[in-house]
């Protein structure tokens, strides 16, 4: 049982000495009042890559039949 509580003991002294001595976040990703985060899209999501994948397909069509 001692081993359990020194553990947690050790756990939550970690805890607040990395918060307090960690790395230092900018103050745009603290808290909620920031904006969210905007995940990278994925290939197949994103229509700027959609839109090259068309036109090499396009490209690749006109080169067989040209």
């Amino acid at each position: 049982m001692i081993y359990v509580l020194a553990a947690i003991g050790a756990l939550t002294v970690s805890v607040l000495m990395w918060r307090a001595f960690g790395p230092v976040r900018d103050a745009a990703s603290d808290g909620p009042a920031s904006a969210p985060r905007r995940a990278p899209l994925a290939p197949d999501d994103d229509p700027e890559f959609l839109r090259r994948l068309a036109e090499q397909q396009r490209d690749r069509k006109n080169d067989e039949q040209g």
